[in-house]
């Protein structure tokens, strides 16, 4: 019975460290990176247009996954988009990170994409919220 119990809760730690090194994989947001104040107050023009998330959904598939994850979590190479502190930042600032990149992290601006495309992938960041849990 010990024998059992020992080699279960062995299990049970090799999961959580595993979980842990995954976690730990997923590269940081660069808190320091912030749209200019006038960005902030863009309204996305898609806003009342659900049916827009699926062309942001399908260019999110093109273009973002590798970074970022087919579910928007993160990897190694883009941070998680479902976090409460990307989801805070406004449509404005989004479009504006999406649009300019960041340099510093790799991240690769999108403004050749049409700009009604880049208004669909902030929607579509935004869906990410809903299936994490957090209020849209």
């Amino acid at each position: 019975m010990r024998a059992a119990l020992l080699a279960s809760a062995l299990v049970l730690l090799a999961v959580v460290v595993s979980s842990a090194e995954q976690a730990s994989k997923i590269r940081e947001r660069d808190a320091n990176w912030v749209a200019p104040a006038r960005q902030n107050s863009r309204a996305n023009p898609l806003a009342n247009r659900p049916d827009a998330v699926a062309g942001g959904r399908k260019l999110f598939h093109q273009r973002c996954t590798n970074c970022h994850g087919e579910d928007g979590r993160g990897t190694t190479y883009g941070p998680d988009l479902t976090t409460a502190a990307v989801q805070a930042q406004s449509d404005g600032a989004l479009f504006w990170k999406i649009s300019s990149g960041d340099t510093r992290t790799g991240m690769p601006g999108f403004s050749f994409l049409p700009e009604l495309q880049r208004w669909q992938l902030v929607l579509h960041v935004r869906s990410h919220a809903t299936r994490a849990g957090l209020q849209p």
